[in-house]
């Protein structure tokens, strides 16, 4: 099924997606590009833009590692793999087009199995570096660095911020290698993949 932008005839897959385009047409575009004068709805669209602009890639295929400044031209590009993927994790199922990709791949579940030796005082976690030992301990404080510049909000540490901001974009980066669902949160793949995916 496929919901349709009554305004400009767009097909969306899901009808928040419709929801959240409609916006382009109801709302202001208060966020305007200085080099291109197009404009947006939220900062966050438009801090996503100027990466057209300056040729910074912010999306990485995971097989071939070509890059794109924008999320649909790295899903677009991702269907040409879809037929290339021979070689699959052990660890989380993905599946690569390369063995050399798949190992090192590999090497991010041992960076996390690696010994753990920095202890929180306060809640003894253990941590495999000294600076996520740091960055924990923010959240036993009540010191919040990290402001989000849409809506106020603050957090402890920078990812959980950058995290939030896909609240604000809409952006869902880990999509399902089985069914190409997406989420905006890893974990919330995961707990999907278990429901729906495992044997």
């Amino acid at each position: 099924m496929s919901y349709v932008c009554d305004e400009c005839d767009r097909h969306f897959k899901y009808p928040k997606c419709l929801k959240t385009h409609h916006l382009t047409h109801t709302e202001k575009r208060l966020f305007k590009c200085h080099l291109c004068e197009k404009a947006f709805v939220r900062n966050g669209h438009l801090k996503r833009h100027y990466l057209t602009h300056t040729g910074e890639k912010a999306y990485f295929c995971d097989i071939c590692a070509a890059g794109f400044s924008e999320r649909y031209k790295l899903n677009r590009h991702n269907k040409t793999h879809k037929n290339d993927r021979n070689y699959a994790c052990q660890t989380d199922r993905k599946q690569f087009s390369e063995k050399c990709t798949l190992k090192s791949h590999s090497v991010t579940h041992d960076v996390h199995s690696r010994e753990k030796k920095y202890v929180c005082f306060f809640c003894e976690k253990k941590f495999s570096t000294n600076r996520h030992l740091s960055s924990h301990y923010l959240l036993h404080t009540e010191e919040r660095p990290h402001a989000c510049e849409v809506c106020g909000k603050a957090f402890a540490q920078k990812h959980h911020l950058m995290r939030h901001y896909r609240l604000h974009t809409k952006e869902k980066p880990h999509s399902c290698d089985v069914c190409g669902e997406a989420f905006s949160r890893k974990d919330t793949l995961k707990r999907h993949d278990n429901r729906k995916h495992s044997e």
